[in-house]
């Protein structure tokens, strides 16, 4: 029974050898690129074929909106307040009226006026009677003295009349402006007095602001320094000057574009002492009173042309000095990064002057999982106008193979 046991166990001690070396035989025979196989195939990337070309350069100011016309309304007489005839925050066209004050005193003072108007040209004609009765007699009764004395009656006659036209017209025009009118078409603010209260020429409180939205004014700051460099870019020729016309575009405050497009309407000559800027002025249709007085707003201006190449947002990062960098894919098939140490904005944009060539293919998508030195596979890709969005061209569809 030993004698069997170990038979046995050198059986199985054989066969375990044989497994063995049936194992490494197959091993060996295995194909040589197996090891080949297991490396990680390119990453695929979108990119962009770089082409120089004039750019414009634009500026993202700062801006706060402001009313076209503001209108302040004031009494220019006193007295009390009888209607109050425009319903408050509504538009109001040219003339509208407002406010009406009290006239019973004014019409008053006009009747006066006509009777004292009266009472003089009554005195006109005895007076001119008169100087003609001594201009017959002067040299037969009459002394000269007497015959200038007539003359001078009848010039004071006259005088009297004139005086009494312009009292009588001072007091129409007061009488007129017991109704206020609105002097423009705009939007009325809350009336700051009630019916009944007593109001004062030229007082120093308003009865209601008027403003004038459509179109609005958005006045814009921009430093001194970015001035500067703007003009030295000019005066170097690297750059052209900015159309005056040029449009404007506006994004408000809840990040939103402004539909309508504005045009610069006059810059200040003169740099804030306080703050180092300068003011512009753009003006912008306003015909839904979207914009309204005191809002944030940003504006896209263009200050320039440059010939360069774009580097879509999407695809820059700033090292850790603030230079712009971005990846690109060289004649190897490999990654690597640029760094620009000079660059401007243009729209949604980085406008570099140096460190591309045409056909450099920048990595647009895919780029941040990369690092340099990886190999890719570039697909060609396009950017939309506003940066953000890369529309990949489709592959070509290929028919079936043939069945055999």
């Amino acid at each position: 029974m030993k004698r069997h046991f170990k038979l046995t166990t050198a059986l199985l001690v054989l066969s375990a050898v044989l497994v063995g070396c049936n194992d490494s035989e197959t091993a060996g025979k295995a194909p040589a690129g197996a090891g080949a196989g297991a490396e990680r195939p390119p990453s695929p990337v979108s990119v962009v074929v770089m082409k120089k070309a004039e750019q414009p350069l634009t500026s993202l100011l700062p801006g706060r909106a402001a009313a076209f016309q503001v209108a302040e309304i004031r009494p220019r007489v006193s007295g009390i307040i009888k209607e109050i005839a425009f319903k408050e925050g509504n538009e109001v066209k040219e003339g509208t009226l407002l406010y009406k004050i009290e006239d019973d005193t004014y019409r008053a003072q006009v009747a006066q006026a006509e009777a004292s108007l009266a009472k003089a040209e009554a005195g006109v004609p005895s007076a001119e009677a008169n100087l003609a009765r001594y201009e017959r007699l002067v040299g037969s009764g009459a002394t000269q003295i007497e015959f200038e004395n007539a003359k001078v009656t009848l010039l004071q006659a006259k005088a009297d009349v004139a005086e009494a036209k312009a009292a009588l017209n001072a007091a129409q025009i007061n009488l007129d402006l017991t109704e206020i009118h609105a002097p423009f078409e705009g939007v009325t603010s809350a009336s700051n007095f009630s019916i009944g209260n007593v109001v004062t020429a030229n007082q120093t409180d308003a009865l209601t602001t008027l403003r004038r939205l459509d179109p609005i004014y958005i006045e814009l700051t921009e430093s001194s320094a970015n001035l500067l460099r703007l003009k030295q870019a000019i005066a170097a020729g690297r750059m052209s000057d900015g159309d005056e016309t040029a449009d404007i575009k506006l994004t408000l405050e809840d990040g939103i574009e402004y539909p309508h497009v504005g045009k610069l309407d006059m810059s200040e000559m003169a740099v804030s002492e306080t703050t180092g800027t300068y003011s512009i002025r753009a003006v912008f249709d306003n015909p839904d009173n979207l914009i309204l007085p005191g809002m944030y707003v940003r504006a896209t201006v263009t200050v320039g042309k440059e010939n360069g190449y774009l580097i879509p947002q999407r695809a820059a990062n700033r090292d850790a000095r603030g230079e712009l960098t971005a990846k690109f894919v060289n004649a190897e098939g490999v990654v690597e990064t640029r760094t620009f140490a000079e660059s401007a904005v243009s729209g949604n944009n980085w406008l570099v002057t140096e460190g591309i060539a045409d056909g450099d293919k920048l990595i647009v998508d895919g780029f941040q999982w990369i690092g340099d030195g990886a190999p890719v596979a570039p697909v060609e890709a396009t950017v939309d106008d506003k940066g953000f969005v890369v529309e990949t061209p489709k592959a070509p569809e290929t028919s079936p193979a043939a069945k055999p």
